[in-house]
């Protein structure tokens, strides 16, 4: 009987869009063909409690190591090449390519004959570094296929890869739960929760970390607000980058226009999103290219609950978007990048049509593309 080994330190109750990639798929695999051998969230009580919690309510079996990060040691993978051997299992997906699949030839040495390796954004930054570059090479040699969430991280991996190794590369992005966002999320109770009803409302729904482009917004309001007074900025999310935002609120003199929601659980996310006229999050590339936007899945969520959006041109952030018809690309870093956002975040305040049309058109694609369903009956394919 066919069974799949996953080995990641990307899962829940760990927060993040790769964990969330990563246990939507698991959760769409069979249930007694899967296993998941992950590293532990957090260490003490507190982390090894919410862990347990979480991993008793899974339908397939979880295996914690008890490291807060999984690497290919020598006991790593002597641990995952047991646990292979004693469920049974023949396929192996490593939730992030790097470092994990190196340890892939010891787990065909195991038994495994299929071997999938996923790569994110950091991936790609892993192919400008020349000894990571090197180790990726290995890991696509030693794989059975790697897969990219779109083109900007496929052309880049590719690079690091032998061709043969290039030419086994499949598509494979995270999907969006449509029953989930949807355009009659609750938008509306949480707009009248936060005070915010009959106001113009541009959502960001994202950690508050400097890649994501939070501070653009925030520059970008005074020409919003000259056009549209009463605009308010909705950023929901917690992170590092908060009280710099704050600051620079303050600095700016836009504060008043400006909610944190802070962090949110995931199920009032869509009613979140939901809350917003327009969904804006200008990412952009940081370190010379080595922090960069993978995908930007919440660009898909904000069109599946039926928004335009407005991407920053990260990465693999403009794969998210049908750049003039579900939203709109605008330059994530430089001179002009807050007023390129302005100019596009009030021509879609400025038209209720147009929100509406882009709106309808990002939903009907994510239903045609997108679609968790869809994507897990990829990787069951893949494995």
């Amino acid at each position: 009987m066919h069974r799949t080994l996953i080995v990641t330190n990307d899962f829940p109750p760990r927060p993040g869009g790769i964990q969330t990639f990563l246990h939507n798929m698991a959760r769409r695999l069979d249930p007694d063909r899967t296993v998941v051998y992950a590293s532990t969230w957090k260490r003490g009580r507190e982390g090894a409690e919410a862990t347990a919690a979480f991993d008793r309510e899974q339908p397939f079996t979880v295996v914690r190591d008890p490291t807060t990060m999984l690497l290919p040691t020598p006991r790593v993978t002597r641990r995952a090449a047991g646990l292979l051997r004693e469920h049974g299992c023949t396929s192996v997906w490593f939730g992030a390519a790097a470092p994990l699949g190196l340890m892939a030839p010891a787990l065909r040495r195991a038994g495994a004959t299929r071997l999938v390796a996923t790569t994110h954004g950091h991936e790609a930054g892993w192919a400008l570094l020349p000894g990571a570059r090197r180790l990726l090479r290995r890991i696509g040699e030693s794989t059975d296929t790697v897969t990219y969430l779109g083109e900007y991280t496929r052309t880049r991996i590719a690079a690091a890869l032998t061709p043969e190794a290039a030419a086994r590369m499949t598509h494979l992005p995270p999907g969006v739960d449509e029953k989930a966002f949807h355009p009659d999320s609750g938008g509306e109770a949480v707009r009248a929760r936060l005070g915010l009803t009959g106001r113009p409302v541009v959502v960001c729904v994202s950690r508050l970390v400097p890649r994501k482009g939070q501070d653009t917004l925030v520059r970008s309001l005074p020409r919003i607000l000259a056009r549209q007074p009463r605009t308010v900025l909705l950023l929901v999310g917690g992170g590092p980058y908060e009280k710099r935002l704050r600051a620079l609120a303050e600095e700016t003199g836009v504060a008043d226009s400006v909610r944190f929601t802070g962090a949110v659980p995931w199920e009032e996310l869509p009613a979140h999103f939901g809350a917003g006229d327009v969904f804006a999050m200008p990412c952009r590339t940081r370190r010379g290219g080595l922090d960069v936007e993978g995908l930007g899945i919440v660009y898909l969520e904000a069109s599946a609950t039926g928004l335009p959006v407005v991407a920053g041109d990260s990465g693999g952030a403009p794969d998210a978007v049908l750049d003039g018809e579900s939203g709109y690309v605008v330059r994530g870093a430089g001179t002009g990048a807050a007023a390129g956002t302005a100019e596009r975040v009030l021509a879609l305040l400025d038209d209720a049509g147009l929100r509406r049309r882009m709106g309808e058109r990002g939903r009907a694609w994510v239903e045609e593309q997108w679609r968790w369903d869809l994507l897990a009956g990829r990787l069951r394919a893949l494995l």
